[in-house]
């Protein structure tokens, strides 16, 4: 590794971020922005030299969004939507190699011509000699969501937290797009979300994470710095975790 967190300000030795795949779209909606993508590189370069260890898990919703595909069936869908996060996924390791530091794709499907098949214990192996590891193809599995993906990842790495980047501030008490009057919520246990229908995560990411005590973290990704922020734990977005005692 570059660094040692316990030396170097963050908060977390190893952590798991979430991203949608919206995210690399910016605000064309559709594809992959080349100037976002190098920026949210940039920042995850920023993290990666502090010594943290960082896997990640990207939507494919800026390529394909499965729901939307009435007429067609629910698993087709999401193996398509699967296939887009790979997309996403090779994408974002070429932009982070274009900085120097090395990274890994594993696909929960096979394919590998681009990607490493997902298997747990390299995934680790390559968290601790320093690699970036991109997790691709959500669980490799149709009607699970990357929410749950994440959740699943964060756990099989041993992860300190989930990072669950946005393009809003925190979790909401209403849709703050809609609502000029919705109110940021800092602190939220995981029986909140699921009984207020918050929409953090979707209800099955929720409950694994509940039932492992696995705190997570929503945040604003436009707003630069803001990964590391959450890192080195300056106390921004909105935490979930257990109950205290």
């Amino acid at each position: 590794m570059d660094g040692d967190p316990s030396t170097s300000g963050a908060k977390f030795r190893r952590i798991l971020l979430k991203l949608s795949g919206e995210a690399l779209a910016a605000g064309h909606g559709y594809g992959i922005d080349p100037a976002t993508l190098k920026a949210i590189a940039g920042e995850l370069v920023d993290i990666h030299r502090m010594g943290v260890e960082l896997g990640l898990v990207l939507g494919g919703g800026n390529i394909f969004r499965g729901l939307e595909a009435n007429e067609m069936d629910r698993a087709s869908a999401d193996y398509i939507g699967m296939m887009a996060t790979v997309m996403n996924a090779v994408a974002l390791q070429d932009a982070i190699e274009r900085l120097g530091v090395p990274t890994r794709v594993q696909s929960a499907l096979t394919i590998t011509r681009v990607a490493e098949p997902y298997i747990r214990r390299r995934a680790i192996r390559h968290l601790e000699k320093g690699r970036v590891v991109i997790f691709a193809a959500g669980t490799g599995n149709p009607y699970f969501t990357t929410d749950t993906a994440a959740a699943l990842r964060a756990m099989e790495i041993r992860a300190d937290i989930i990072l669950k980047a946005t393009k809003v501030d925190g979790v909401y008490d209403r849709d703050p797009t809609k609502h000029s009057d919705a109110v940021m919520l800092k602190r939220l246990t995981y029986m909140e979300v699921l009984n207020r229908d918050l929409r953090v995560m979707d209800a099955t990411a929720i409950s694994l994470c509940m039932d492992n005590g696995l705190p997570i973290r929503v945040f604003n990704l436009t707003v630069p710095g803001n990964i590391v922020r959450v890192v080195t734990g300056d106390d921004i977005g909105t935490e979930v975790r257990a109950e205290e005692r």
